[in-house]
């Protein structure tokens, strides 16, 4: 890859009821690192956003964070990072995610980072970026959520071609592998 490139992740702003949500995340910061994979997310410095903001950044690794001034006290900002974006609105925040990222991760969240996973497959679907996108199945978290998408393609909502396009991963090697396979080869990410 020419320099490191941004990958985007969602997710939660608290650390949830398994550990291995936060260890998930401590690990997902390393790898991301070794791939040579910059972080660009919610700016927030609680549960697992800060978690991965912090393993990232304790890897050498560069963080851009993005958040709403009405959220930066509430989600208590990241101080730690050097590139952080204080936006007007969540419309703005998305915005700026995705234009500065060359792919997406949802791991583990609430309602926050169910919509803007789904924004992101939205904007993929019609076609308005054709970057990886990959969650980060945890301890079986995102299984309703495929469950649904699989659904949708039974009841003829979802194409084939557009389900195909979603990458779900247990093991973070693997993911950040297709996720960087992704970017580098963008022919092998489906649309």
């Amino acid at each position: 890859m020419d320099g490191n490139k941004k990958v985007c992740v969602f997710c939660g702003s608290r650390e949830g009821a398994k550990p291995v949500y936060a260890e998930t995340a401590t690990s997902l910061g390393r790898e991301l690192v070794k791939s040579q994979l910059d972080l660009v997310y919610g700016g927030g410095n609680v549960g697992l956003m800060g978690i991965l903001a912090d393993s990232v950044l304790a890897s050498g690794g560069l963080v851009t964070g993005v958040i709403p001034e009405h959220l930066f006290e509430l989600e208590v900002g990241h101080t730690g990072i050097s590139d952080m974006r204080i936006v007007s609105s969540m419309h703005e925040r998305k915005a700026v995610m995705a234009s500065e990222s060359s792919a997406f991760i949802a791991m583990p969240g609430g309602f926050g980072t169910f919509e803007e996973i789904c924004e992101i497959i939205t904007w993929a679907q019609l076609g308005l970026h054709h970057k990886p996108i990959g969650f980060l199945n945890i301890a079986g978290y995102f299984n309703p959520l495929m469950s649904a998408f699989d659904l949708g393609v039974t009841e003829k909502f979802i194409s084939h071609q557009h389900r195909d396009m979603i990458i779900c991963e247990d093991s973070v090697s693997t993911l950040v592998k297709r996720i960087a396979d992704g970017i580098k080869n963008p022919d092998l990410v489906k649309f």
